[in-house]
């Protein structure tokens, strides 16, 4: 075991979010919003317009897809329809970011225990994580605690499952609401600068521990690498 870096020395964990974050759903949630449109005569939306959206899962492509929000006329409707679609496919094209399973195998080699909170449904991120290979020691969706980030209460449970003091975790993200939720929790945080983090975001603003510009980056942070 490597030790880490001073500054570190009391971290026993990393928390991780899951789209933008440690995989690129990008693309496949865009092909189920497409799919929509395509089925009542519009035309297809360029990946480009969905991507900075993909954090926002449900709400950010039918947002970009069709102008619709949440509470509005015929929201829950669309929403249904487009998680359906996006479940039939939502392993086509959906890769870890280059850099994320060696970051994970080096944590892992270095004693610390990694884990997932992403607002992803148990009923996507479960099979999804599994499929990728993606073998967390906890993995914690929006819909497990009955609150979604960036209330602090997701990423707490994901502490209890590791067994691991908050204070002793460091979860790293790539929207606002990810360092909202891990600031709430008492956590070290980290913003992810690969990501979606939504158009016109500032993410210098948002108050993070750290910000990392790769997957990798972390490594060097932590004295890993």
């Amino acid at each position: 075991m490597k030790p880490l870096a001073p500054r570190w020395a009391g971290l026993r964990a990393v928390l991780y979010d899951l789209d933008g974050t440690l995989i690129d759903s990008a693309e496949d949630l865009a092909r189920a919003a497409n799919a929509m449109r395509a089925d009542r005569g519009l035309a297809l939306l360029p990946l480009a317009q969905y991507r900075p959206h993909g954090g926002s899962g449900a709400r950010g492509m039918l947002g970009q897809a069709f102008g619709s929000a949440p509470g509005q006329p015929g929201y829950e409707e669309l929403k249904g329809e487009f998680l359906d679609r996006y479940e039939g496919l939502m392993f086509d094209s959906t890769r870890p970011f280059a850099g994320v399973e060696e970051e994970l195998a080096a944590l892992a080699a270095a004693g610390l225990a990694w884990g997932i909170v992403t607002n992803k449904a148990e009923r996507f991120a479960l099979p999804l994580t599994a499929a990728l290979g993606l073998a967390a020691a906890a993995i914690v969706g929006g819909d497990t605690t009955g609150h979604a980030k960036p209330h602090p209460a997701p990423l707490l449970e994901a502490a209890r499952r590791l067994g691991v003091e908050p204070q002793a975790c460091l979860y790293v993200g790539d929207d606002e609401r990810d360092v909202m939720a891990g600031r709430a929790a008492g956590m070290v945080t980290a913003v992810a600068a690969w990501g979606y983090l939504g158009p016109q975001a500032d993410h210098g603003r948002w108050g993070a521990d750290i910000e990392l510009a790769a997957p990798g980056d972390l490594l060097k942070q932590l004295g890993l690498a």
